[in-house]
């Protein structure tokens, strides 16, 4: 098969960045569609709201996406400041912030930015990424980069809370012409209810695996479309060392947001750190 002009001599590398940008933003390119698919997702928020408790706010959520956790903090009555790259998601994020009670609403600040290279001139005591959103840094040096928006963030003290997907060996190894059909999926605008399917692929040199989000629609061929979404895998000693490496000591490690350990039946890690103070 001929290559297509966008791709023929292109560099394998810089085609790999390329794939993995455009898996990094599709998926989170209708806000309407995101909310409705994890609206029910809530174990996560009650840890991310616990934390912000004890923190005592005012808490920086690196990808805050449609508010779904920032929101849970500011009714909690802990101040909140939610930046995020993709503009779909802050626009549903500010339509839901007005349907919020006053109080909340004041608590929220909503602003656009990218966490690798965000630099506001404030310190949190709590600095949260939830939902796999580390999982969106692909490269050594984009990682390093979230780390350190982390450290400039991070009052002294201060913690810093993510959970990414636990990678699983066999789903991870799957056959990538192979089809995973779903049920029927109803989308926000226009009440269609597609049909929905999935294909995995995993890049075992880069790490990220691409999922690809299939929608048939049940009459109209030319109104289905298919969105890719890329996730870096984490395995939990390379995660450690992440850490420690860039500064940070592990304060817990676990495989769920209720406390329990990591095993192979997880499907989370949740992590919790703190700045590693300098050696005297």
């Amino acid at each position: 098969m001929p290559s297509s002009p966008r791709t023929s001599g292109e560099p394998v590398a810089k085609r790999k960045r390329r794939h993995s940008v455009t898996g990094s933003e599709a998926h989170y390119e209708d806000g309407a569609y995101y909310d409705q698919a994890y609206r029910r997702r809530r174990h996560d928020v009650r840890f991310y709201t616990r934390l912000a408790a004890e923190s005592g706010g005012p808490v920086l959520e690196l990808g805050v996406g449609t508010g779904r956790v920032a929101f849970a903090i500011a009714k909690a009555g802990i101040a909140v400041v939610g930046v995020e790259p993709m503009s779909p998601m802050l626009e549903q994020a500010h339509q839901r912030l007005g349907r919020l009670p006053r109080a909340a609403r004041d608590r929220v600040e909503l602003r656009q930015g990218d966490l690798a290279r965000l630099r506001l001139r404030r310190k949190f005591p709590l600095v949260i990424a939830p939902f796999n959103v580390w999982m969106h840094l692909y490269t050594r040096e984009e990682i390093e980069r979230g780390f350190a928006t982390v450290r400039h963030h991070l009052q002294a003290g201060g913690r810093f809370a993510f959970d990414v997907l636990l990678p699983d060996p066999v789903s991870l190894a799957r056959n990538p012409s192979k089809q995973y059909r779903g049920g029927e999926v109803p989308h926000p605008r226009g009440g269609v209810r597609y049909r929905y399917s999935e294909y995995f692929s995993y890049d075992p040199v880069t790490q990220i695996e691409t999922i690809m989000m299939d929608f048939e629609h049940p009459e109209k061929k030319g109104q289905s479309f298919c969105t890719p979404l890329t996730q870096r895998q984490f395995f939990p000693a390379e995660l450690e060392a992440l850490l420690h490496y860039n500064g940070f000591a592990l304060e817990s490690h676990t495989g769920d947001f209720d406390g329990k350990p990591i095993t192979d039946a997880a499907e989370s890690q949740v992590l919790i750190a703190r700045l590693r103070r300098a050696s005297p």
